[in-house]
């Protein structure tokens, strides 16, 4: 059997494989550790942390949608205090690397989390991704989202703060991703992830009330996979550095897709709340689909749609 080169590296870092697991969808580690080898996994990206504690959003916050779930958490997170005195201590024990996720309010608050977290870093702990995007905090997170000029800003702010990895986690809820992009490489950033959740809502029709407390909130799963593939091929057009695919991932396949159209590593999200553990079961088939196909190496696959193929097969 040939040796597969599994390993992925950005910014310097090296990751064992490229199968991470989402923020928000797998807490700070420790809530998976008895149903799955953690240890196995390319990366955890942290529950986001904010400057205080949040208690986020009242229920219902969570509900099933037609091949996805809907959610409007709200960030509710631990606080920057409580994170790296208990979370991030927990994580030295597994043999994999840590991004921690930051969601502010402002530009000070995102620069305040980031400090305290690197002065109390943990030796696993490689970088930071920063969330502009969620859709269902009304203080802040949308606007800087939305905003080209202000991603650029808070990126060039946060660029001095740390050497580790600086991630920009970027919203579908724009007409083009493609500025976004370009303005994150071209303000510092190691690497961007793409997409967050895609704005929607759902009704109960007998009390014609929201499902949810907030009406609106942010849908994620298999049924928002092919926008996020759109999204991560727009942004390889429009930029040069790493892209970390994400959205409606379920199978090593769904991986392949988001790899072709220009990933390098992908996030699992929704899929682990049906089962902690698809991350290690997705790497393992991933790479008995590489055996088969005679691929040795992962990054043979980044980027390699063929779309000239395809217009010259249509006689374009």
């Amino acid at each position: 059997m040939r040796e597969i080169n599994m390993g992925v590296s950005i910014g310097g870092v090296e990751f064992q494989n490229p199968i991470l697991v989402a923020s928000g969808t797998y807490g700070y580690g420790s809530e998976a550790k008895d149903y799955c080898d953690i240890s196995g996994l390319g990366g955890i990206v942290t529950k986001s942390v904010s400057w205080k504690p949040r208690p986020g959003n009242y229920p219902r916050r969570i509900v099933e949608t037609a091949s996805g779930m809907l959610n409007s958490i709200g960030l509710a997170n631990v606080g920057v205090h409580a994170f790296v005195d208990e979370k991030l201590p927990y994580l030295e024990n597994f043999n994999t690397k840590i991004i921690a996720n930051i969601a502010a309010s402002s530009t000070e608050e995102y620069c305040n989390v980031l400090r305290h977290i690197e002065e109390n870093a943990s030796k696993n702990l490689v970088g930071y991704e920063i969330n502009v995007s969620c859709p269902n905090v009304k203080d802040g997170g949308l606007s800087f989202g939305t905003n080209v000029a202000r991603v650029e800003e808070l990126t060039k702010a946060l660029r001095p703060l740390t050497k580790k990895l600086l991630i920009i986690k970027l919203t579908p809820n724009v007409t083009s991703v493609a500025p976004f992009a370009a303005a994150c490489e071209a303000s510092g950033a190691d690497a961007i992830s793409l997409i967050n959740t895609v704005l929607g809502m759902s009704v109960d029709i007998h009390t014609r009330m929201p499902r949810i407390s907030t009406v609106t909130g942010g849908l994620s799963g298999p049924a928002i996979k092919p926008i996020a593939l759109a999204k991560v091929y727009e942004a390889r057009k429009a930029c040069t550095i790493p892209i970390i695919g994400i959205g409606g991932i379920t199978s090593a396949s769904d991986v392949m897709e988001f790899l072709i159209v220009g990933a390098s590593l992908v996030q699992i999200g929704t899929a682990n709340f049906i089962n902690p553990n698809i991350g290690n079961q997705i790497f393992s088939e991933l790479r008995n689909l590489l055996i088969d196909k005679g691929i040795v190496n992962i990054q043979d696959v980044v980027a390699t749609l063929k779309v000239a193929d395809q217009m010259k097969a249509l006689g374009w």
